[in-house]
């Protein structure tokens, strides 16, 4: 962990935003860090950032400055790739002004809005993308028709579909007019279009379809199209939820 020639940890802490030398230095004796899984109490420790695993009261720091984690909302009509063959408008548009290369993680179809991260991490992405990280996805959907009530329970219990059986983790009826209710559905299920193919399979096929959290990340006010990098906070919570 300590490295002769690294850098000082409260240092290190420092430039990552978490406040004054004196404020880090004060984080580290009060017990509050962590070094590659060790809890460090003393100053004085020198560590590598480019190397070194560190968390602050169990939040992992993204010391790399050039890793950058984007939110985008992704308008309807906007195909999930950073290139599409046949000229469709795609995701590499809306973040031509960015130079890094970007990875997108997880996927909208076309028809879908909303929330889409983009990375330049690479590990964060692998982790996202794994099955045994699949993280908890909330969806606002508007479908054709009154749903009965009964429908909640479909949803969690269960519902069957070519692909196998698929479980809602939350379902709540947010509104309902004579001809189209919206309901809020979360999902940990990264199978494609699985929301939509659960609703048809119940009978009310989806007009509207807008992703507004994954995971610990919201969707929040952002506008349609646009992007924002994920905040210290949210970066390190994000990272947490995949076991980084």
């Amino acid at each position: 962990m300590h490295v002769e020639d690294g850098v000082r940890l409260q240092k290190v802490l420092a430039s990552a935003g978490l406040g004054s030398r004196r404020a880090c230095e004060e984080l580290i004796t009060q017990g509050r860090v962590e070094v590659d899984g060790v809890r460090v109490s003393e100053l004085g420790v020198r560590i590598d950032p480019a190397s070194a695993v560190v968390h602050v009261d169990g939040m992992r720091l993204q010391l790399d400055s050039s890793r950058v984690t984007l939110a985008l909302n992704k308008p309807r009509g906007v195909v999930s790739t950073m290139h599409d063959p046949d000229g469709r408008p795609s995701i590499a548009e809306l973040v031509a002004d960015r130079t890094e290369r970007l990875f997108h993680v997880g996927r909208l179809d076309a028809d879908s809005e909303g929330l889409l991260l983009l990375t330049n991490d690479g590990e964060l992405a692998n982790h996202l993308a794994h099955p045994s990280h699949e993280v908890a996805k909330t969806y606002l959907v508007t479908v054709r028709g009154k749903v009965p009530g009964n429908v909640a329970n479909r949803f969690l219990h269960g519902i069957e579909l070519e692909d196998g059986v698929v479980r809602a983790d939350a379902y709540k009826v947010v509104d309902q007019v004579a001809d189209q209710t919206m309901i809020e559905v979360v999902l940990h299920s990264g199978r494609n279009r699985v929301v939509r193919r659960m609703f048809d399979e119940v009978g009310h096929p989806v007009t509207r379809l807008v992703r507004t959290r994954i995971g610990p990340i919201a969707l929040g006010n952002l506008r349609p199209g646009t992007t924002r990098v994920l905040g210290r906070t949210e970066l390190g919570t994000l990272m947490a939820s995949v076991g980084l």
